[in-house]
């Protein structure tokens, strides 16, 4: 049975999804009208009437559910915090190529040196307590995060100014064209009249959340949660789905179950057999929106600490070119994954960013010739057990992933058949979340199981400075929670990253991009495997209007913050 695996993001959001205790009893607490916990055995509510339509929600919840709606502690806020309560000033949208969204702005100029943001506010706002937003808000905001460090999770060194009601200015000590994103589309707006009197706005639970979001609260338990429609909301006509409860359940058999019985609306699961499991019931749909890539994270460079035969480069190229893709999406992805791209940027979004078309994506099957080759030359010459060596050193190596993550288990059990073909040892092994976790952030592993998320936006610059700067990895033992877990080092890579951030001209990125590819596919400190699936179940006997394959207008996922208010909002009573 498949363990609840979100992406990392998700996964840093909701640690304990690595410790469900997998149980086919049906677990399913709703919220009543008067706010208690009551067993919900009628589905997810709603008649279809506008008036008195609601949905159920599974986003991955599992246990007692602690209140939390602080939208500045994006680690343990609740998921409605980000998008459904708060709003950002845009919407990027990562699911498709498309341009950002104006929600909370309507217009943005940067001065020619990137130090200086001028923000336009939409008018006619209002916060859902009734008070008006303005640009003050924003100016607020921005400067509240600049004078408290600990909200200060990206690194934003701006201040800012109202200018009057509908303009803000951010100002920059130095060029910041690449925090645009950032600013623009992935930090929450708050209202001044009720943050400037928070004492402390990294530790408060923000119980009573005011917003500009389509939601407010309605009532709240240990068990669920429900908000409803907000009677301000700027956008006319919108939301038309008056109510939405949040709950929380036991394991994947507890979240089949309850998808089938039609208690869940909406819910993002790997489930196994789920064409299968949908027969029968032709309410339920689902989208598969592949974006996060499965890869192979080496401990790559001997100069920063890491040892063993992953720091040769040859060995990184050998098992790429070893693997046979399609055979581990079938046993591991269970058909759904889609191709990887060596550029670890995603084939079908970002093939404009990939300089050489020969890299759009990976080899699906083994090129097992290659692969042997590429040992040959470097040196590793096989045993009379098959397996190669090098210097009295086997080519053996250890890969770790999470106990209960077993499309995970399955895919370094196949690696394990695939590479012994060319003569390379690999000893899985499984550990709880937070030692897998600790072993990468500080290095102490040689290889390591795990996916690269989405970014701000989808420039690859937000894909490549974390994974590939310098300035993001520390010595082995140092913790290298920016994102380099691979510790790569590599000079030309770290110039290009500076020269594509010091401009938002697309033409000058690309080629700064290109030369970041070349390095990176050469080195391959990590080895891609494929786009693991996002497979998001709808029911849409109640609320329709999901995003589907054809129209992506959002990346689907219950988890993913800023989406979830934008797929919300564009959802319709059934009829």
């Amino acid at each position: 049975m498949k363990v609840l695996r979100p992406g990392r993001r998700a996964r840093r959001r909701t640690v304990a999804l690595a410790a469900i205790a997998c149980s086919t009893a049906l677990v399913l607490a709703a919220c009543s009208s008067g706010g208690s916990s009551t067993q919900n055995t009628g589905g997810g509510g709603g008649t279809g009437n506008a008036k008195n339509s609601s949905i159920t929600i599974f986003n991955g919840s599992t246990g007692t559910i602690t209140e939390n709606f602080n939208p500045f502690m994006s680690g343990t806020a609740l998921q409605p915090t980000l998008g459904v309560i708060y709003e950002p000033l845009y919407y990027y949208n990562l699911a498709e190529k498309s341009d950002p969204q104006p929600l909370l702005a309507t217009g943005y100029k940067w001065n020619d040196k990137g130090t200086e943001l001028t923000i336009t506010t939409r008018e006619g706002v209002k916060w859902s307590d009734g008070q008006p937003f303005t640009a003050k808000d924003v100016a607020f905001t921005f400067n509240l995060i600049n004078k408290t460090p600990a909200l200060n999770t990206t690194g934003l060194a701006a201040t800012a100014k109202a200018v009057d009601d509908t303009h803000a200015v951010l100002t920059f000590k130095e060029n910041s064209f690449t925090q645009e994103p950032s600013v623009l589309g992935n930090q929450a707006i708050v209202p001044e009249h009720i943050w400037k009197d928070i004492k402390d706005p990294t530790k408060d639970p923000n119980v009573k959340p005011v917003g500009t979001g389509p939601y407010q609260l309605k009532s709240f338990s240990a068990q669920s949660y429900s908000l409803e429609k907000n009677p301000s909301y700027w956008e006319s006509g919108k939301p038309q789905i008056q109510e939405i409860r949040y709950i929380a359940l036991d394991s994947a058999d507890a979240a089949s179950a309850a998808l089938t019985a039609g208690q869940v609306d909406w819910m993002s699961s790997y489930l196994p057999g789920l064409d299968q499991l949908l027969k029968g019931h032709k309410e339920l749909s689902y989208v598969n929106t592949p974006a996060l890539t499965t890869s192979i994270f080496t401990c790559s460079s001997t100069e920063l600490g890491c040892k063993g035969p992953q720091t040769d480069p040859a060995v990184r190229q050998a098992m790429y070119y070893a693997m046979d893709r399609t055979q581990l999406n079938k046993l591991a992805g269970g058909g759904f994954a889609g191709e990887a791209s060596p550029t670890l940027l995603l084939p079908d979004r970002d093939k404009d960013w990939i300089a050489d078309s020969a890299n759009v994506t990976a080899p699906q099957t083994a090129d097992t010739a290659k692969a042997n080759a590429l040992l040959d030359a470097a040196g590793w010459t096989k045993g009379s057990d098959g397996i190669r060596e090098k210097d009295g050193q086997k080519l053996s190596m250890t890969i770790q992933t999470v106990t209960g993550w077993s499309d995970y288990i399955s895919i370094n059990d196949t690696l394990k058949q695939q590479f012994k073909a060319v003569g390379i040892d690999l000893k899985p092994t499984q550990l709880a979340w937070n030692e897998w976790n600790a072993n990468e952030t500080q290095g102490k592993y040689q290889l390591s199981l795990d996916s690269i998320g989405l970014g701000a936006s989808s420039n690859p610059y937000f894909t490549y400075q974390g994974k590939y700067n310098s300035a993001n990895t520390a010595k082995v033992g140092d913790s290298a929670a920016a994102g380099n877990f691979a510790r790569y080092k590599n000079a030309t890579v770290d110039a290009a990253l500076e020269a594509a951030g010091a401009t938002n001209d697309e033409a000058t990125q690309k080629a700064e991009y290109a030369k970041v590819q070349t390095e990176i596919i050469k080195d391959m400190p990590y080895v891609p495997i494929y786009i693991n699936s996002t497979l998001t179940e709808f029911n849409n006997s109640r609320a329709t209007g999901w995003p589907t394959d054809d129209d992506k207008y959002a990346f689907a996922a219950t988890w993913k913050a800023w989406d979830n208010g934008i797929v919300l909002k564009n959802l319709t009573p059934a009829k």
